[in-house]
């Protein structure tokens, strides 16, 4: 039997250390996803199985999605006994100290198929966040300070962030220590320009495909300060997460998620852009 236990770095979603039922990890690098009992459930597990092979998939475009082991039953997180679990990659299981971003793309969470009481639901929600006006919200995300103090903030502070508070947010996420006001960036190139080269690569994709409406769905970034600093070769990984909603795209461009991927592409290259201003009014000697 294969021991479970509960992810420390998880920063949105149901959450396992809260009390309800919500994922494990193992300690193999496998991620165990409890399985909904209704249709997003089974919508997401026909969305894992068929996506490797798909042909219509880009192969460059596959390594944005977490890989999937199948389905197991195991006990459920909150002791309720016996639940199918999806298990898929854990994405931070090779990290010791890992900053996570999870960002859920498009300015509206819902699709037009969906039932009254849902879109009512999740159109109140993205009224009361950040999702309509920025075209994604911050769901969560965490690193680690100097001295390995965490800065975390509570989801409901990132709920409804301003163009301003975001760019403060994500500016914080690639500094030295985002407990503190003012944030250094001394990250951000690194981090960053990876970051942005993958997001122009999903960008890429979304402009031409017609195969899935990725309803809300995230964007998670993962990156190791101690790695970044100690490899060259080091980068952020950008992955593709939480397809419960994702529906037939029938021929149509997904411009909900296309114009909110569009939208964090800007936040990204305007810190990288502001990195060369500082450099500019501070020329080395």
């Amino acid at each position: 039997m294969v021991k479970l236990k509960i992810p420390d770095h998880q920063v949105a979603g149901h959450q396992a250390k809260t009390g309800i039922i919500g994922p494990l990890i193992d300690d193999s690098g496998k991620f165990y996803k409890p399985l909904q009992d209704d249709e997003r459930g089974s919508n997401e597990l026909a969305f894992y199985t068929s996506l490797y092979s798909d042909p219509r998939i880009p192969s460059n475009i596959l390594k944005f999605f977490p890989s999937f082991h199948g389905t197991e039953v195991v006990d459920a997180s909150d002791g309720s006994g016996l639940h199918p679990h999806i298990v898929l990659e854990d994405i931070v299981s090779n990290y010791t100290n890992p900053s996570v971003a999870d960002i859920k793309i498009g300015s509206r969470t819902w699709h037009p198929q969906s039932s009254e009481d849902y879109i009512r639901k999740c159109l109140q929600k993205d009224r009361e966040t950040s999702t309509i006006k920025l075209g994604f919200r911050i769901s969560g995300l965490r690193s680690m300070g100097p001295t390995n103090q965490l800065w975390q903030p509570h989801r409901k502070v990132l709920m409804d962030l301003s163009a301003e508070d975001a760019m403060l947010i994500l500016r914080k996420f690639v500094s030295s220590d985002g407990n503190v006001d003012e944030p250094d960036c001394v990250f951000a190139s690194r981090v960053f320009v990876h970051v942005l080269e993958e997001l122009l690569e999903l960008k890429k994709w979304f402009e031409v495909q017609t195969i899935f409406h990725f309803c809300s769905c995230s964007i998670l970034v993962v990156y190791d300060k101690e790695e970044i600093e100690a490899k060259k070769s080091a980068r952020a990984v950008v992955k593709l997460i939480d397809f419960a909603h994702v529906v037939d795209a029938k021929g149509a461009i997904d411009h909900n998620f296309l114009g909110g991927l569009c939208s964090l592409i800007k936040f990204v290259k305007d810190i990288l852009a502001g990195l060369s201003d500082v450099e500019t009014s501070n020329p080395k000697p």
